[in-house]
């Protein structure tokens, strides 16, 4: 089984974090849209590693597809055909208070962006214009002057995340992969993930291998037990904070925890950060979250995930480890795996 870790570090220190990640061991990199720009640390990475590299995931509605359809052809040129662009749609408040732009229809609008941006990259990859009409976008004019040089390897896959059905349908009738996020238990893959993938896979005659499926997980690793009990406290907080938000709820609501998001979601209009905590008991964190020494960590993964992929996003819930724990964590996700069944 592969381990993608996040490039968690600022443009001005990417370079070096990266450099040491590589020497873990680790199979690639990734980065989300926070505090900074999703796109340029992959670009300084690229520039230094031999790393895979992928954004999982950038906020595709305020962005034009063929803004990301640049910066993914560039992306996959620096790393030499090891780039993947991963999209996903935020909510509303941040699409129009933090973005200021223009939230309807999320599924649709992911639908067209992938659809778009995947039309793009193909007619540059063939020496022809794009040929896109929809509802929200249109791409259908691209002169020479502006058409970038066909890649060698293809076009860069572009993958989606989600969570709910609709969005998760949509994943798999449009993108190349699925990216399921961080805030998941396997029960919430088996029951309602997976299902609403394959109905949207059989809705446009895909097969599994069309589209490839990619969890990120929750990690809380250490050595000692005091490493260890540090890490599982930072996720518990983390497990808190996306389980008081509205999106999240029906994870919660597969496990018979419904009503603990608007319980969590009050705490949160009070700022009582230590009740927030306090509601996550054990069993709910060991269902979202995996935790221990590497090496149990690892079987952690593997027991979780290994039947229905080969790859797996690590996402540290407070910092990074030090990078012996991450060396110890990647080598033993990499004895640990079994043969995937397919998605």
């Amino acid at each position: 089984m592969r381990i993608d870790l996040r490039l968690d570090a600022s443009p001005v220190d990417a370079v070096t974090r990266a450099v040491a990640l590589e020497r873990t061991g680790i199979d690639g990199l990734f980065t989300f849209e926070g505090a900074h720009d999703v796109f340029l640390p992959l670009a300084l990475a690229a520039s230094a590693t031999q790393l895979p590299i992928m954004s999982n995931i950038a906020v595709a509605l305020p962005r034009s597809p063929l803004h990301l359809a640049h910066i993914a052809h560039d992306l996959h040129a620096l790393s030499r055909g090891n780039f993947v662009l991963g999209l996903g749609s935020q909510v509303k408040t941040h699409i129009e208070r933090r973005y200021g732009s223009t939230w309807s229809e999320p599924a649709k609008r992911m639908r067209e962006t992938v659809a778009a941006t995947r039309e793009i990259l193909r007619a540059w990859h063939e020496g022809r214009p794009p040929d896109f009409h929809g509802e929200f976008t249109r791409h259908d004019f691209m002169p020479p002057t502006f058409t970038p040089e066909p890649l060698q390897w293809g076009p860069p896959p572009v993958m989606m995340g989600a969570l709910g059905p609709l969005m998760t349908r949509t994943a798999g009738e449009v993108s190349d992969g699925l990216l399921v996020m961080p805030f998941n238990t396997a029960r919430h893959i088996r029951e309602r993930t997976l299902p609403a993938l394959r109905e949207g896979m059989d809705i446009a005659g895909r097969e599994t291998s069309d589209v490839a499926f990619l969890p990120e997980v929750i990690t809380a690793v250490g050595r000692t037990e005091e490493e260890i009990e540090h890490a599982t406290e930072a996720a518990r907080a983390l497990v808190a904070f996306y389980a008081s938000t509205p999106a999240y709820r029906p994870v919660l609501d597969v496990e018979g925890l419904g009503d603990l998001q608007p319980y969590l979601q009050d705490l949160v209009r009070r700022n009582d950060r230590t009740g927030m905590a306090a509601a996550i008991d054990d069993a709910l964190l060991d269902e979202v979250v995996v935790r221990g020494t590497p090496d149990q960590c690892a079987d952690q993964i593997a027991a979780r995930f290994g039947a229905i992929t080969d790859r797996v996003c690590v996402y540290f819930p407070h910092g990074s480890p030090d990078l012996d724990v991450i060396r110890d964590l990647a080598a033993a996700v990499h004895g640990a795996g079994i043969s995937p069944e397919g998605a």
